[in-house]
C-alpha cells in the first residue's frame, strides 16, 4: 500500500515512517503543505495521513480540501491532540474518513497502521460494492433486453396449439444481492405465410453476457434474412452460419450456437428441419403412443454454428400425425440435476415420463409440468442453465 503523510512535527517524521513500513508499505511522510500537494497531484495513493494541525489548526482544514480534490479515490485518515477533537466534525462531513487521538505518551504510533489499514481494506470493500452493484444493474439491461426479443404471442395456423417458455439459469449471489444472470438460451416461431410457420430453438457456448450477446446477435440475423428467400432449412441455416462465422462476438474463445430451425407445413402435415448441433426435438404420438427423437443425433445432428464458415447442413422432413405433441429444448431442460444423486439428470427420460402423464392435458399444462418437474427434481437447487422449451400440437 503507497501511504501519503502530511505531518507537523518534523521530529516525528522518521519514526512515523518506521512505523508505517512495516508490512512492504511504500511511506512518503512530508512536513512541508507545497510538498505534499505535488506529491498528491504527480501520483496516485492508496491511503492519506493528515495531521489536522498541518501546516496549522487555520490552515489544515483548507489543505484537506486540496488534498482531496488531489486525490479524490484516496481515503484520508486524520490525527489530532485530544484538545482539538472538536474540530474533527467539520472534516468528517467533508469526507475524512477516520481520525485516530495523538496522546502526549505517543503510543497512538503504534496503532496508526492498523487503522490505516483498516480503513483501506473498508474502502476496498466499498468500491467492490459498487462495482458488484454496477455490474448486477447491466446484466440485468441485458437480460430484460434479452428476455425482450423472446416472442410470448405465439400464433400457429389452423389445426394447431403451440406455446413456449423461457428461464435463465439458477438466480446467484453478485455483491450480496440475487440476481437473474443473463443467458445464451433463445427461442423464435414466426410465420412464414398462412400455412408455414417457423419454431427455432437455440443455445449459445458458455453463461452469461458473451452467450447472451452471441444469442441477440443470431437473433438479429434471423429477423434479417428471414423470408420466402429460403423455403429449404438447410440452406438457411447455412447461411447464418457463414454470417456468425464473421462475427467477433462469437468468435473469441472458440465460442459457438447449437441451432434447431424447422418450418412446419401445416397444409402438408410436414416439418421440415435441420440441426446445427442442437438436441433432437421429440415427437409425442396420440394415444398413448411411443416418444421418440424425430431423428439420430450421430447421423442428423450436424456441426454448430460459428465454427467453420464452409460446413454443410442436411435437411429432414418429419410427418406431424394427427393428435402429435412436438417437444423442441435446449439441454438446460434435460441437464437439471440433484447433487445428492451423484449429479444424476433428470433427462431425457424424465422428460418422456412428464410428457407421457400430461397427455391428456392442455399444452400449456404439460408445458408447466415440464418445468415443474425439472425443477422439482433438482430438489429445489434450481436447473444450473438456462431453458427454452417449445411444444407443438397438432389437433385431431
Amino acid at each position: 500500500m503507497r501511504i501519503l503523510v502530511g505531518w507537523d512535527q518534523p521530529a516525528e517524521a522518521e519514526l512515523l515512517a518506521l512505523y508505517l513500513s512495516v508490512g512492504d508499505h511504500e511511506v512518503k511522510v512530508i512536513t512541508q503543505p507545497s510538498e505534499l500537494l505535488d506529491q498528491a497531484h504527480q501520483h496516485p495513493w492508496d491511503a492519506a495521513l493528515l495531521s489536522l494541525s498541518f501546516p496549522d489548526t487555520e490552515g489544515a482544514f483548507a489543505l484537506f480540501q486540496e488534498l482531496r480534490q488531489a486525490q479524490p479515490d484516496c481515503p484520508i485518515i486524520g490525527a489530532c491532540h485530544p484538545v482539538e477533537v472538536f474540530r474533527v466534525a467539520r472534516f468528517m462531513t467533508n469526507g475524512l474518513r477516520s481520525y485516530v487521538l495523538r496522546d502526549g505518551s505517543g503510543d497512538y504510533l503504534f496503532m496508526i497502521r492498523s487503522v490505516i489499514e483498516s480503513v483501506f481494506e473498508a474502502v476496498q470493500a466499498e468500491r467492490e460494492q459498487k462495482i458488484a452493484e454496477r455490474l448486477r444493474q447491466e446484466i440485468e439491461s441485458v437480460r430484460k433486453f434479452q428476455e425482450s426479443i423472446i416472442p410470448h404471442d405465439l400464433r400457429c395456423p389452423a389445426g394447431y396449439n403451440c406455446c413456449a417458455r423461457y428461464e435463465p439459469s439458477q438466480i446467484q449471489v453478485l455483491g450480496g444481492k440475487p440476481v437473474v444472470m443473463a443467458g445464451g438460451d433463445y427461442y423464435d416461431v414466426f410465420a412464414l405465410d398462412e400455412h408455414s410457420v417457423v419454431i427455432l430453438v437455440g443455445d449459445a457456448s458458455g453463461h452469461g453476457m458473451k452467450a447472451c450477446m452471441s444469442i441477440i446477435t443470431m437473433h438479429t440475423l434471423v429477423r434479417m434474412i428471414r423470408g420466402q428467400r429460403y423455403r429449404n432449412t438447410a440452406e438457411f441455416v447455412g447461411e447464418i452460419n457463414r454470417r456468425l462465422c464473421q462475427q467477433s462476438i462469437l468468435q473469441e474463445d472458440g465460442g459457438f450456437i447449437t441451432l434447431f430451425y424447422g418450418i412446419l407445413r401445416a397444409d402438408e402435415r410436414i416439418f421440415q428441419w435441420t440441426s446445427a448441433g442442437h438436441p433432437l426435438p421429440l415427437l409425442q404420438h396420440a394415444r398413448g403412443g411411443p416418444i421418440a427423437a424425430i431423428g439420430t443425433p450421430r447421423h442428423d445432428a450436424d456441426l454448430p454454428l460459428g465454427i467453420d464458415p464452409s460446413a454443410e447442413f442436411g435437411c429432414k422432413s418429419t410427418p406431424v400425425p394427427p393428435g402429435s405433441r412436438l417437444l423442441l429444448y435446449t439441454d438446460g431442460l434435460v441437464e437439471a440435476f440433484h447433487h445428492a444423486k451423484d449429479h444424476q439428470e433428470y433427462g431425457v427420460a424424465g422428460v418422456m415420463e412428464t410428457l407421457h402423464r400430461t397427455q391428456g392435458e392442455p399444452l400449456p399444462a404439460a408445458l408447466q409440468a415440464l418445468f415443474d418437474d425439472s425443477y422439482k427434481f433438482t430438489g429445489g437447487a434450481g436447473r444450473h442453465d438456462d431453458t427454452s422449451v417449445v411444444l407443438l400440437e397438432r389437433l385431431e
